[in-house]
């Protein structure tokens, strides 16, 4: 991607990004934010709490939302605000699809809507303010 994307127009969808999300990207994840939640790494944990395998946890979920707006941004943007709302949980296995859309805001930001769905429905929507 080119090295600075924030002069796109305004409505300008971004390119979309899919994640397998693999069991080792689900524990190595959750491992590296230091979340040693059981329905993060145990299958049989996650199962007996409802779920149907092991999940995603929210810093990770925070983490793909940024990089996905910092991929289109740029390496010169600063991120400047988020915020996001979990929905259906992102399982080992899933593919995670997201697409976003730029908007003009204030004093020259960017703001960037996010949406992150798998096969179950949408597992994040978020809002990110980017400043050059």
């Amino acid at each position: 991607m080119p090295a600075w994307r924030l002069d796109t127009p305004a409505g300008t969808p971004l390119p979309p990004w899919e994640l397998a999300v693999t069991p080792t990207v689900v524990i190595s994840t959750a491992l590296a934010t230091r979340d040693f939640q059981d329905v993060h790494h145990d299958r049989d944990a996650a199962v007996r709490r409802g779920g149907k395998d092991i999940f995603l946890n929210i810093l990770t979920t925070a983490g793909l939302v940024q990089r996905y707006v910092t991929d289109w941004a740029g390496p010169r943007a600063t991120l400047r605000g988020m915020a996001i709302r979990l929905g259906a949980p992102c399982h080992a296995y899933d593919t995670l699809a997201f697409t976003g859309r730029a908007r003009d805001g204030a004093g020259g930001e960017r703001v960037v809507t996010v949406s992150g769905r798998t096969a179950a429905g949408e597992h994040v929507a978020a809002t990110v303010r980017v400043a050059p």
